[in-house]
């Protein structure tokens, strides 16, 4: 069952993320795709953390994080915080030039969006945690970019205007 499902879930495709936090748990940063919209009002959104993650103490313990929604030429990035390239975890925040949100976190100013919140509930999930962010303060790019997302185990551009013509369906 577990392969199995491993393998369906490679088959749904997913936007690719960065999700930073900063506190007094420290910083930290890692590339997810389990990112899902919850509700509009408020605006909130679930996050999928892996409980033996080096992140998920540090993003917990801060109670706030970022979700920086990527672009395709962001790919390398994405890899790099994933821990996919070599770079040794403790220098992999140190290799980006983070600019500070409005609400205090870690975004990357180029992204497609970046939405930072505080995690307003917190549930176990079998390996995960699902933590439920109230979205405070939302930043749009300015300009339309490829988006990058996450399938059959692999990464993929998402043509933005593709993307563009679903929003205006």
């Amino acid at each position: 069952m577990k392969k199995d499902f491993r393998d369906a879930m490679a088959r749904l495709s997913a936007a690719v993320n960065i999700i930073t936090t900063d506190g007094p748990a420290g910083r930290a940063a890692m590339t997810v795709s389990a990112v899902s919209s919850v509700s509009d009002d408020p605006a909130t959104v679930l996050v999928c953390i892996n409980v033996k993650s080096a992140a998920h103490a540090t993003l917990v313990g801060n109670g706030r994080l970022c979700i920086n929604i990527l672009t395709a030429h962001q790919e390398e990035l994405a890899r790099m915080i994933a821990g996919m390239t070599g770079v040794a975890p403790e220098e992999r925040m140190s290799q980006v030039q983070w600019i500070i949100g409005d609400y205090g976190q870690p975004i990357l100013p180029d992204a497609l969006a970046v939405l930072e919140g505080d995690i307003v509930l917190q549930q176990q999930a079998g390996t995960h945690s699902v933590l439920f962010v109230e979205v405070r303060h939302i930043r749009l790019a300015s300009t339309a970019e490829d988006g990058l997302a996450y399938f059959g185990r692999r990464f993929h551009r998402i043509a933005a205007e593709v993307a563009e013509a679903a929003l205006a369906a």
